[in-house]
């Protein structure tokens, strides 16, 4: 196992250099200079040229990405173009308020995904499996700031339960979190229903229930454990998304969190922080993934055998 996640680790580099690489081309090449946005369309040449100088912008482009590559390997993600703050110091107050938006969307999906599904996949071609479904083609289909605003709405300014904006307190996080999740729950509905039925079918279930197991033995025990493997790749790619869906529900809900920073750093064409939430965006995303291939050893004795 440790070769393994050696092997994985390894193979996450030139990914993550690519990640940096093609994010670095598309900043650079998107319309607007960051030296005239800071100084302002009214002011002198030699001022605008002034700060191109100060934030290294004058130098060719080649000579601003090998410094930027190693600048980010060192950790070094240089200070802010909007406000001269270092970088990192503003990601690391950052990045609590969009992990733990992220947590609870990812445990909102993960939870209702696998029960909704499992009950579809029970009661198949009942009255409850076509709502599941149902549930789950609109969560599916319904794009996230949609749902933000339509969740603020109801429990919002209609009955006025929970807060519709800010930091600071859990209630301030769960209308965030289910606008968040709600997509991936969809997903994991249906993924979990078909990967229940196609386990249900199988020779060694109809032998498990010819030995006189019950049907929640059969399937708590037995089912869930095999049928929940391709969920949990499932699972992996949600998070990701959840970290990219921020961007839009932390400006929807007015979160401060890596999110809001990244929306503020397009505006103001602060390539250092976009830069840096990237990277550490696309870091967080690999770590999840390795941490999923992982759980599959212990989900599947026959994936441990193989990597041994």
């Amino acid at each position: 196992m440790a070769g393994y996640i050696v092997r994985r680790l390894l193979v996450s580099i030139p990914v993550i250099l690519g990640t940096l690489t093609l994010v670095f081309l598309i900043i650079h090449w998107l319309p607007g200079d960051p030296a005239v946005m800071l100084a302002g369309d009214d002011a002198a040449p030699d001022r605008i040229e002034f700060l191109r100088q100060q934030l290294g912008l004058d130098r060719p482009l080649w000579q601003q990405y090998l410094s930027y590559i190693w600048s980010s390997v060192q950790g070094d993600f240089g200070t802010s173009f909007a406000n001269s703050q270092p970088v990192l110091n503003r990601l690391i107050a950052q990045m609590p308020a969009t992990l733990s938006l992220a947590v609870l969307s990812t445990l909102f999906a993960a939870v209702f995904g696998v029960v909704l599904g499992t009950l579809s996949a029970v009661y198949k071609n009942r009255f409850m499996d076509y709502v599941i479904r149902l549930v789950s083609l609109l969560g599916v289909s319904m794009p996230s700031f949609w749902v933000a605003i339509l969740l603020i709405l109801i429990f919002s300014v209609h009955f006025q339960l929970l807060p519709a904006i800010g930091n600071g307190s859990f209630k301030q996080l769960i209308l965030p979190a289910i606008a968040l999740g709600i997509s991936g729950a969809g997903t994991l509905i249906r993924m979990v229903r078909n990967s229940v039925l196609e386990v249900i079918g199988e020779q060694f279930v109809l032998t498990l229930r010819a030995k006189g197991l019950s049907e929640k033995v059969v399937l708590y025990q037995h089912v869930l454990r095999n049928a929940l493997l391709p969920a949990l790749t499932i699972l992996g790619i949600i998070v990701g998304n959840m970290l990219s869906g921020a961007v839009v529900t932390e400006t929807v809900f007015s979160r401060q969190g890596l999110g809001k920073m990244v929306v503020d750093a397009i505006n103001q064409k602060d390539i250092p922080v976009i830069q840096a939430a990237v990277l550490i965006t696309a870091v967080i995303t690999i770590l999840v993934n390795l941490l999923v291939d992982i759980s599959y050893s212990y989900v599947d004795p026959r994936v441990r055998k193989s990597r041994s």
